[in-house]
C-alpha cells in the first residue's frame, strides 16, 4: 500500500500516532488515496478530532473538497453527522459556514435536517460562528426545510433561537403532509408551531 492509501486508511480509521509517524516520514497531507478521498475527508467524515487536529497542524486545508465524489466540504461532512467537535475544530481552522462545495450545501442545512431530530449541539455551535439562521439552501431556509421534514423539534428549536417564521414553511409542512400522510401527526403538530409564531394562513 503506497504512503498515501496508508495515510488515508488510518484516518478513517481514527488512528492518531500512524497518521503522525507517515506525516513525520513525508506523506503528503492533502494528496488524495487511489480511491479519490483525503485524510481530512474521512476523518471529518468519522468524527476523528485527535486526527483532524494532527492533519491541520501538518497544514491541511479545512476547505477542501470532500466526499465521495468530491461534492461537499469536510465541514459539511461533520455538519451533517452532528461531529459537533470536528465542526469547532475546522471553524477554528478558518472553514467558512456559508453554501459550499460543489452542491453549494450550507452546513446549518445540514446540521438541522440529515437526521429526524437534527443535531442541535451542531446547529448551536454553527450559529455561535456565525452561521445565518435564515440564510437560504436552494431557496429554503434551515427552518423551511425543518417544516418541508415535519421535523418538530428541530422547528422549535430554530424558533427558539430566532428563526424568521414564514408563509413558505407553513406551504412546506402543508405540501410534506400530503406526501407522507403517514406523518400527518408530526406536520399538524410544525403547521401549530408555526400559526402560533404569527404565521398565517
Amino acid at each position: 500500500m503506497e504512503m498515501t492509501d496508508q495515510l488515508v486508511c488510518a484516518a478513517g480509521n481514527g488512528d492518531v500516532s500512524v497518521v503522525a509517524q507517515l506525516l513525520g516520514e513525508g506523506a503528503e497531507v492533502d494528496a488524495p488515496s487511489s480511491d479519490g478521498r483525503t485524510a481530512l475527508d474521512l476523518a471529518a467524515h468519522a468524527g476523528h478530532t485527535g486526527v483532524l487536529r494532527v492533519l491541520l497542524a501538518a497544514g491541511a486545508d479545512p476547505q477542501q473538497d470532500a466526499g465521495e465524489y468530491g461534492e461537499s466540504t469536510p465541514l459539511n461532512l461533520a455538519a451533517m453527522h452532528g461531529h459537533t467537535a470536528v465542526v469547532r475544530t475546522l471553524l477554528e481552522a478558518g472553514a467558512t459556514t456559508g453554501a459550499q462545495g460543489r452542491l453549494r450545501h450550507t452546513p446549518l442545512v445540514l446540521a438541522a435536517t440529515a437526521t429526524a431530530q437534527g443535531h442541535p449541539q451542531t446547529v448551536d455551535l454553527l450559529l455561535h460562528h456565525g452561521a445565518d439562521i435564515n440564510g437560504a439552501m436552494k431557496d429554503k431556509t434551515p427552518l423551511e426545510w425543518a417544516a418541508a421534514f415535519g421535523q418538530v423539534r428541530m422547528l422549535h428549536h430554530l424558533l427558539a433561537l430566532g428563526a424568521t417564521p414564514t408563509a413558505k414553511a407553513l406551504s412546506a409542512a402543508r405540501a410534506g403532509a400530503k406526501r407522507s400522510p403517514r406523518a400527518a401527526a408530526e406536520y399538524a403538530l410544525v403547521v401549530d408551531a408555526l400559526h402560533a409564531a404569527g404565521v398565517e394562513d
